[in-house]
C-alpha cells in the first residue's frame, strides 16, 4: 500500500477518467461492459478482462481516497 500512497491523486484521477471513457466512440468500453454485466451477457474472458482493465484505475482512486480519509480521521482523533 505504500506504493499507492506515493502516487499523486491528481494524475491518478485524470488517468482513471481517461481509461473509463476510452475509447470515446462509439461508446466507452466501461459503459458497454457494465451494461453487459447487468444484462447477464458478460461471459467471454476478453470482456471480463476489458471490464477489469477499464475500471482498475477507478478502483485505485477509491482505495486511495478511503485510505486518505482513514488516515486523516486517525490523526485528528489523537
Amino acid at each position: 500500500m505504500k506504493l499507492l500512497d506515493k502516487i499523486p491523486l491528481g494524475p491518478l484521477i485524470l488517468a482513471a477518467i481517461f481509461m473509463s471513457l476510452a475509447p470515446f466512440k462509439p461508446q466507452p468500453h466501461l459503459w458497454e461492459k457494465l451494461n453487459m454485466l447487468f444484462a447477464g451477457t458478460l461471459s467471454r474472458p476478453v470482456d471480463i478482462f476489458d471490464l477489469f482493465w477499464h475500471s482498475f484505475l477507478i478502483i485505485l482512486v477509491v482505495i486511495k481516497l478511503v485510505r486518505r480519509s482513514k488516515t486523516a480521521s486517525d490523526t485528528s482523533e489523537g
